[in-house]
């Protein structure tokens, strides 16, 4: 593991929890951009990824909807937007593809950016996965490329490096956890998040959005950042559905396999976000020498969101570094 620092001093400052542990002048997007949009089908039975059908833009680069048959799997809802080497946005929990702001603005001007709804959010609201499932559908949405995940979208990524590594030719981790050590530790955070999405249905979306944002751990996002009004588009039962089916109570310990990891792998975390710079820490010794480690400087939980354009520029120079792109 390499470790670097753009701040001389990473603060000691902690967080109080965990998100799913609570109680019950962007710039403008370019304009070469498309969208597609596919019948949401709920699923139970695990699937295999290579019966998903990719849905292509519609005449002039504008949205395309078209209505899979009953024996297709669902697809996710997806974006694409600038050029350039093609980089997949997996977002966090109770996000959608359009929370990424400034730091996919940034982005976007060197790169292809597919911007992904993970199911239960956005226009996949209906998509009903778990962690394993949701990777396998990432992946054929995304096809080969970088894969940056946040959160709930960095497990995914990991699910989805592990399971389908000819995809991805490198990978970007945010505040994300190779998972739960112990079963008992899981089993409180299943039983914590079974609640909380109990607490969705009974609140509403928009309540809970504001509890959601309220605790300490995004404290620090300005209004802009913090996409609240685009987080209220999502529906309690896609909010319910990912945390009783990606909650990290539910993600099998990923510890061990990590070492499998061989494609180049750069793990941020915060400056004072001491809990992930730690996690972040372990997912990158666990994973080797391929992997490095940056904190991100005058940011939290969500980097990325509170300090763009220093997220992007430490994703920039590690992609120049590590693939000579």
């Amino acid at each position: 593991m390499r470790t670097r620092s753009s701040s001389a001093n990473a603060s000691a400052m902690g967080v109080d929890r965990e998100p799913g542990q609570m109680t019950a002048s962007v710039r403008p997007p370019r304009t070469h951009s498309s969208t597609r949009v596919a019948q949401k089908v709920r699923f139970a039975e695990p699937m295999s990824s290579g019966t998903l059908r990719s849905v292509g833009p519609g005449q002039g680069g504008g949205p395309t909807l078209r209505h899979v048959t009953t024996e297709a799997e669902p697809l996710l809802a997806t974006e694409c937007r600038g050029a350039g080497d093609r980089l997949v946005l997996l977002h966090g929990f109770t996000q959608n593809r359009r929370c990424w702001g400034e730091f996919a603005d940034d982005l976007a001007v060197d790169h292809e950016l597919l911007l992904i709804d993970a199911p239960g959010h956005g226009g996949s609201n209906s998509v009903t996965a778990d962690l394993e499932q949701s990777a396998l559908l990432s992946g054929e949405a995304g096809g080969r490329a970088i894969y940056l995940g946040y959160s709930m979208g960095g497990r995914t990524a990991l699910h989805l490096a592990l399971a389908r590594p000819d995809l991805v030719t490198a990978l970007v981790l945010i505040g994300a956890t190779g998972g739960l050590d112990t079963e008992s530790e899981r089993s409180e955070r299943r039983r914590a998040d079974e609640e909380l999405a109990n607490h969705i249905a009974s609140t509403g979306v928009s309540s809970f959005i504001d509890e959601w944002l309220d605790q300490p751990l995004f404290s620090s996002l300005s209004e802009q950042a913090a996409f609240r009004d685009e987080r209220c588009t999502n529906t309690a039962a896609g909010l319910a559905s990912s945390l009783r089916l990606c909650g990290t109570g539910t993600q099998r310990p990923l510890w061990a396999e990590l070492s499998q990891l061989q494609m180049p792998v750069l793990i941020l975390a915060g400056e004072h976000d001491a809990k992930f710079i730690a996690l972040s820490q372990r997912v990158a010794l666990s994973i080797g020498t391929n992997a490095e480690f940056m904190i991100v400087p005058d940011s939290r939980h969500s980097a990325h969101l509170e300090n763009p354009h220093a997220a992007a520029s430490l994703v920039r120079s590690w992609q120049r570094s590590a693939l000579g792109s």
